[in-house]
């Protein structure tokens, strides 16, 4: 252990967590992120023998021999570009990033011959305790020792492995990400639009409401590039992404024209196919009453607000007219998504539920203003992703973080208990 050395190329959230964790089980740790930060992650670490910082990742390339990219997905072909020819003889390398496609491109691009890839992904944040959660390894161009040895080196993280190519990956992360993402940031991007803080308001406190707020708040108090990535280099992230904004509005469209029949049909059609279909009836559902009451950011009201539930209802017919069931991939799945399929489900196996929010879709107008802004807001972020615009994406998430952003430790520490709950569940 004490002749190996993992390198991390790339210091920010994720990337520190990981060389915490590796340099406490005992590992060496070369480390770099941009140069201009080098004086600071230096002070940082100053107090962690184990780990040397570079300043920049020539350093870290030359010495290492297991280095991981721990860099955005859509600057790795630039980075490894820069520092790929300076890689240790023999080495392994492997990339940390939410899309692998590119990923694995650019290392078979900028990677000498004698250098083998091995692959990884976390599927969680860096504030969640990766024990038990499911880590991704992608044995892409490497002898089975080499992966079993990067395999011994991320044990200590206690997390489950996942063995997955790098187009299996894409396509799983895709199906339990892309659209959570979506609907989480149309949610926040409506509350803005609306010059709402809904824990404020008593219609958005309570049950449902508590997991729509907390998780979209946790979303948008993390870096903007961890869903850009994976949202716009995933061919089936932009198909999914594109297909829920049409179900928010295809669904709007006949709250709007008072078609109950239509709805309820299309509704109870969509659940059956992902509920029914998946040998769901009769398991227990992934959360209860007592859960959904425990976790809130506002005062509960004495009687909760009946609620449409669109961004709920669009999550189910778009996995349905994408043919996804979304309890195939539960061992690859991250804490969000396992919440927000826990919400789902709960409205769609309670009959009388169901009935209410389908009632509430035609009678009620109470949320019409915020089920407008919520379409908009699918659609524009559809479109962001369509056109693979990094810029304007990065400008619509952090107008809106910053709007939000007073709330967010509170969000984060309501949002570990939840997850912790949820996690013992599933």
């Amino acid at each position: 252990m004490d002749r190996f050395i993992v390198g991390i190329i790339g210091m920010g959230l994720m990337g520190k967590m990981y060389a915490r964790r590796l340099s406490a089980a005992g590992w060496r740790i070369h480390v770099c992120d941009k140069p201009d930060r080098f004086d600071a992650l230096k002070d940082e670490f100053s107090d962690n023998e184990r780990i040397v910082v570079y300043e920049d990742g020539y350093g870290v390339s030359r010495s290492s021999d297991y280095i991981i990219y721990s860099v955005e997905a859509e600057n790795i072909d630039k980075i490894a570009a820069e520092y790929g020819r300076a890689t240790k003889k023999n080495a392994i390398v492997g990339g940390q990033t939410s899309c692998k496609a590119p990923e694995v491109a650019a290392f078979e691009r900028h990677l000498p011959s004698d250098i083998e890839i091995v692959s990884c992904h976390s599927l969680h944040g860096p504030n969640v305790d990766p024990k038990g959660q499911p880590l991704v390894l992608i044995k892409h161009r490497a002898s089975q020792k080499s992966f079993d040895l990067v395999s011994d080196v991320l044990s200590c993280f206690g997390s489950e492995h996942v063995h997955l190519t790098a187009e299996a990956h894409d396509r799983i992360t895709a199906d339990t990400q892309a659209v959570t993402h979506a609907a989480f940031l149309s949610m926040g991007t409506a509350w803005r639009s609306n010059n709402q803080f809904p824990w404020e308001m008593t219609r958005y406190v309570g049950g449902i409401e508590n997991v729509k707020c907390n998780i979209t708040l946790r979303i948008y108090s993390n870096k903007w590039h961890v869903y850009a990535g994976l949202a716009i280099l995933n061919p089936s992230a932009k198909r999914q992404i594109r297909q829920y904004a049409e179900s928010v509005t295809d669904l709007f469209k006949l709250m709007l024209g008072g078609h109950k029949a239509e709805l309820e049909k299309r509704i109870k059609t969509a659940g059956e196919a992902v509920f029914t279909a998946a040998g769901r009836r009769g398991e227990p559902l992934l959360l209860s009453d007592e859960v959904l009451d425990r976790f809130s950011l506002g005062n509960a009201p004495k009687e909760r607000t009946p609620n449409n539930h669109l961004s709920l209802l669009a999550m189910v017919d778009c996995w349905w007219k994408l043919g996804i069931i979304p309890y195939d991939h539960m061992i690859c799945s991250t804490p969000l998504f396992r919440l927000w399929l826990g919400v789902t489900e709960y409205l769609f196996r309670k009959p009388a539920l169901l009935d209410e929010v389908v009632r509430t879709a035609i009678e009620d107008s109470t949320f019409r203003s915020d089920d407008l802004e919520f379409t908009f807001a699918a659609r524009g972020w559809s479109d962001c992703v369509s056109f693979g615009d990094f810029s304007s994406y990065r400008d619509r998430f952090e107008q809106i973080q910053s709007y939000f952003a007073p709330r967010f430790p509170e969000a984060t520490r309501v949002g570990n208990e939840m997850i912790k709950v949820i996690l013992e569940k599933t």
